[in-house]
């Protein structure tokens, strides 16, 4: 099955249960960004992030003899939720690998989903992919990767879908598309979909300083290792380098990766909650960050970026809003 076909298939799973988020618009960061910007408003899809989508089309997508056996997935939050909502939802359980200083708000949520949730000390070197291994040998249930699998990257692309045709709704034949980037599965996922349905968009991941490993490997056409801690400001999106299979599409499809400050994020996020009236996390403002900050690198012509998610621990979330 080709790729459009996947992501295809799962859109057609998805009727019903995934959210069609909105694309959202400001004259006040049009102004800042001295272009059109649209927000792909992720933060409002189930468990507040696209990785809903992945979750249920993985989930989905099993034959019912080997989805009621369960699943299991590692995470430090998002695509925790995500699986562990779709795994609900199928009425089978789920054992969700975090590592012990994720935010606490995600590994509540987490559990209050109905996910058995199991802890490891990602600071002290414990590596979930041997925990996720031992666990499904034990328990005889399906790992689910966050970025890593067809039918996570076709429920990711599924978002492009939408984009394609909410772009054509608005006359946009060209423009670029930022996506916040981790592994890659939603640029992978999106930039798919949109080679298929608006080939004039193009995909530009974008990272966080000091976690730029996407940027790096299409830099040099090989996957490369950021060499940083996968701990600090933009949580969600801090992956160690760009997966195995997205990595291919992306070096196939999307322009160069951009890089943005965490000052830069923080005051996407101020201005999402400001102008759009929307909570974003760190790592889901980078690419609003970006629309707003890196027009230089852009190009001419208008600009999506995904708001990838809304999963902020309030505290922190608080103290940014107030200038901390």
């Amino acid at each position: 099955m080709t790729a459009i076909a996947l992501i295809e298939a799962a859109a057609a799973r998805a009727v019903g249960v995934v959210r069609e988020t909105p694309l959202l618009s400001s004259p006040f960061l049009d102004e800042i960004a001295g272009r059109p910007v649209f927000a792909k408003a992720e933060v409002l899809q189930h468990t507040g992030s696209f990785k809903f989508r992945g979750g249920w089309s993985a989930v989905s997508a099993l034959d019912d003899a080997t989805r009621a056996r369960g699943v299991i997935a590692y995470s430090s939050g998002n695509h925790a939720q995500g699986v562990a909502r779709a795994a609900a939802l199928h009425g089978v359980p789920s054992i969700i690998i975090m590592p012990r200083d994720a935010p606490a708000l995600k590994i509540e949520n987490t559990r209050a989903l109905g996910a058995e949730v199991v802890l490891y000390d990602r600071a002290g070197g414990e590596k979930r992919e041997a925990i996720g291994e031992r666990l499904v040998a034990e328990r005889g249930m399906t790992l689910i990767k966050p970025y890593d699998d067809a039918q996570v990257i076709a429920g990711q692309g599924t978002c492009g879908l939408e984009i394609a045709a909410q772009a054509a709704a608005l006359g946009m034949e060209a423009g670029t598309v930022l996506t916040c980037c981790g592994g890659g599965g939603l640029s992978a996922g999106i930039a798919l979909a949109l080679e298929a349905r608006a080939p004039g968009l193009v995909v530009r991941p974008v990272e966080p300083a000091g976690f730029d490993d996407t940027a790096r490997s299409l830099a040099a056409g090989e996957r490369l290792g950021h060499g940083s801690p996968e701990a600090g400001l933009c949580d969600a999106i801090l992956t160690p380098m760009p997966g195995e299979i997205t990595f291919p599409v992306l070096k196939r499809l999307c322009g160069p990766g951009i890089v943005v400050s965490e000052a830069e994020v923080k005051e996407a996020m101020r201005l999402a909650a400001l102008r759009l009236k929307l909570v974003v996390e760190p790592g889901g403002a980078v690419a609003l960050a970006a629309a707003l900050f890196h027009g230089r690198a852009l190009g001419e012509g208008p600009v999506i970026c995904t708001l990838s998610g809304g999963n902020a621990d309030p505290a922190h979330y608080a103290a940014i809003l107030a200038g901390g």
